[in-house]
């Protein structure tokens, strides 16, 4: 019988009934210097100042550095500062759904039930000997990603992007129609008045009712906006040694990345790498190899990383360390998105490392084709819009301008019904229909 007061319990036992207590020494450059506690906290451990919060990001051997979670209005010398741990959170199933916060809080007005087992919110990769291979190929309801871009189960894509290019609708497809059992989403800096949305109008009941959604919104500090995408890991991660497999989609790195960057120059880094810290490789790498498949015993994790990149600089830091470690980047471009045709990606520049596992011999021939057929009318645009080009002069590029508005409007289509088989249909039928193929 399932013990239903088993998570109150836990919550209770977690409750502590005695708190080291420091008191606030100076108050300065954003941070706040705290005597008293030295032995009794670690790097990372939660503070309580009054109603404010905060983290430890320094130690020295007569003060420890706090960094609180907000403004420092109100706070004085002397006031008294409360140990709080490690502060990580307490998953439950009963958060699908939902919308909470960071710190695992609710967003929705509503109560949230705790789970027994207190998670850290940051934690090491599974061993990278016991996991899984990737798994079969997923039904993502977009045409395109059913077939020439590929999702397969355990992989870990990038969405590159800037903004207003069609990237959160893109995200919310892919909430409602991939095929997974949970689909856990972490919105890391934005704009306030969008949850509600984004939420109800984008992703809509049909992709709430098999999500959760964490969310850290642009005027909060750089230490909850942080803690946003290693919550939804966290969550994530709670399904995923279920069995279950989820779909993480976080939106965006970028964010993610400003965040600890505000963070590392507070604790006393150097600025490197255009302005960040040089610890944010290994901190996106180490975010992003938690993603992915599992050992045997337990679920996967399918992760989407969505990158905001001003002007497509694919070269610019977080995107390029973000694409070196990831198992595909799709490209969306401002230009197509101009012109009208979502999702606006750039196929030429886009690729899924899943391939030509991912797909049979017929369909990586079909997939390959495209791509000549596009890479061709690509090198001849100019010419051809220009009224330079004879019809004749090369027989590909003749092939490239019968098809190409046929091919660029495949791109834009939702995956017809009958999933990946129905679209590779559809698109052997565009070519066989258009002179050959």
């Amino acid at each position: 019988m399932t013990d239903i007061f088993a998570a109150l319990r836990a919550e209770i036992a977690r409750t502590p009934v005695v708190f080291p207590v420091g008191r606030i020494a100076r108050i300065e450059a954003g941070t706040v210097r705290v005597t008293g506690l030295e032995a009794a906290l670690s790097l990372g451990d939660r503070v309580e100042m009054g109603a404010l919060g905060g983290e430890v990001i320094g130690l020295k051997p007569d003060e420890t550095v706090v960094l609180p979670d907000g403004s420092a209005d109100g706070l004085t010398i002397g006031q008294t500062v409360e140990a709080a741990g490690r502060g990580g959170i307490a998953p439950h199933d009963g958060w699908i759904g939902r919308i909470v916060d960071p710190y695992g809080q609710p967003l929705d007005g509503k109560p949230l039930q705790q789970g027994p087992n207190l998670r850290p919110i940051r934690t090491d990769a599974p061993l990278a000997a016991r996991r899984k291979r990737l798994g079969a190929r997923l039904s993502t309801g977009v045409a395109v990603f059913d077939t020439m871009l590929p999702l397969v189960r355990g992989q870990r894509i990038g969405l590159f992007a800037g903004s207003g290019v069609g990237k959160s609708s893109l995200l919310a497809k892919f909430a409602r129609k991939v095929d997974a059992d949970v689909v856990v989403i972490a919105l890391v800096g934005e704009r306030g008045r969008e949850l509600r949305e984004f939420t109800e109008r984008v992703l809509g009941t049909e992709g709430m009712a098999r999500s959760v959604i964490v969310t850290a919104t642009s005027d909060l500090s750089a230490l909850t906006r942080r803690r946003c995408a290693w919550t939804a890991m966290a969550v994530a991660e709670h399904f995923r040694d279920q069995g279950l497999h989820v779909l993480l989609l976080v939106d965006s790195v970028t964010r993610f990345a400003e965040a600890h960057r505000e963070v590392a120059l507070a604790a006393g880094e150097p600025a490197a790498l255009r302005g960040y810290p040089p610890s944010l490789g290994q901190t996106i790498m180490a975010m992003a190899e938690r993603a992915g498949p599992g050992p045997e015993d337990v679920g996967d994790i399918t992760a989407i990383f969505s990158v905001l990149v001003a002007g497509s600089d694919m070269d610019e830091p977080v995107a390029d360390i973000l694409r070196g470690v990831l198992d595909g980047h799709v490209v969306m471009d401002r230009k197509i998105a101009e012109r009208g045709r979502f999702p606006a990606i750039d196929l030429l520049r886009s690729v899924s490392r899943s391939l030509p596992e991912a797909a049979t011999e017929e369909e990586n021939g079909l997939i390959a084709e495209v791509r000549k057929l596009l890479g061709a009318w690509d090198r001849a645009e100019l010419m051809i819009q220009a009224g330079l080009y004879v019809k004749g002069t090369d027989p590909v590029v003749d092939r490239a301008m019968q098809i190409w508005p046929a091919l660029d409007g495949f791109i834009g289509e939702d995956a017809p019904t009958g999933g990946v088989e129905a679209s590779f249909a559809r698109l052997a039928a565009i070519l066989a229909s258009l002179g050959g193929g």
